[in-house]
């Protein structure tokens, strides 16, 4: 291989990531905005149930449920100011304002910015790791699935952080995302049953689990949400090998994260914890590292 074809392909490699950098920067846009829109229409929700909410919470957000989901426009949460094209460049728009809104100079905050990031790092970082190649329609559309699953997860993420919910429309669109996944990975396998005992085994180990651990402590250790996530997550790793680690993982971080909490006292024996948000990081990890992940199992079985 020459220097010019070698050039030529880092050209290639660094256009790829520049668009999906961007491309995630935008999205991650789109999914900021949305889970505040889904805060809102939760908490009228709520309201209409009657069910205690927030006051202050519900007035301020209780304006993005006014309009259609064609003629709603991205707004200042503070003063209703509609944002300009030019208050909507991701991430730029942001540190160009400090932060703060154009009209009123209130504060915005870091969340929205933050998950701006996450999505572009998200995007880059699955191009760079991810364990298969992307030489056929398939592989490609299993890609494909994968970045647009990561949208809807990190939506969740954040929701799950701030108000310890996920809520149902983006898991089930999750849920549906990770069936065609589900059903492409036993189209591309030459071996179907193997592929979906495989399936099966993954929702058992990370829907499964916790199905009975709800049903044991009649929904005091864990959330129904997490179970339906469960599902999802598991049709997107489609193997229970990487099922297990996601799942191995999740709890590890959450022991480091929770036994030094009670130590210190900082946590309680009935404090809550988000644990969608750790679910998410554990999937991440087992399906982008899997081809090491499955490498190591089978090494493992072998001897």
């Amino acid at each position: 291989m020459d220097s010019k074809t070698v050039m030529l392909i880092s050209m290639n490699e660094i256009i790829i990531y520049a668009v999906l950098i961007l491309f995630g920067l935008c999205i991650g846009s789109f999914a900021g905005a949305s889970v505040w829109r889904l805060r809102a229409r939760q908490l009228e929700q709520d309201k209409k149930d009657g069910e205690l909410v927030d006051n202050v919470e519900y007035e301020n957000l209780k304006k993005l449920t006014k309009k259609t989901l064609l003629t709603d426009r991205s707004r200042c949460l503070h003063c209703s100011y509609e944002l300009k094209w030019y208050d909507l460049i991701p991430l730029f728009s942001w540190i160009f304002l400090k932060g703060k809104c154009r009209k009123c100079n209130k504060k915005i905050g870091y969340f929205e910015p933050l998950i701006e990031i996450s999505v572009a790092l998200l995007f880059a970082a699955s191009y760079l790791l991810w364990p298969y190649t992307l030489d056929s329609p398939i592989n490609v559309s299993m890609f494909i699935l994968w970045l647009i699953s990561g949208v809807g997860l990190t939506i969740l993420f954040a929701y799950d952080l701030k108000w310890l919910l996920l809520p149902d429309s983006i898991s089930f669109s999750v849920m549906a995302i990770g069936l065609i996944n589900a059903i492409l990975v036993i189209i591309n396998s030459t071996d179907k049953n193997g592929a979906i005992m495989s399936i099966v085994g993954a929702m058992a180990i990370l829907s499964g689990i916790y199905w009975l651990l709800y049903i044991t402590s009649k929904g005091k250790w864990i959330g129904f949400g997490d179970i339906k996530l469960g599902i999802g997550l598991a049709l997107m790793l489609a193997d229970w090998r990487l099922a297990f680690v996601a799942l191995f993982v999740a709890n590890l971080i959450g022991c480091l994260m929770v036994i030094p909490g009670l130590v210190t006292g900082k946590l309680k024996r009935d404090s809550h914890i988000p644990f969608g948000p750790l679910l998410i990081i554990g999937f991440v990890i087992a399906k982008l590292f899997s081809a090491s992940i499955i490498t190591a199992f089978n090494m493992y079985l072998l001897y």
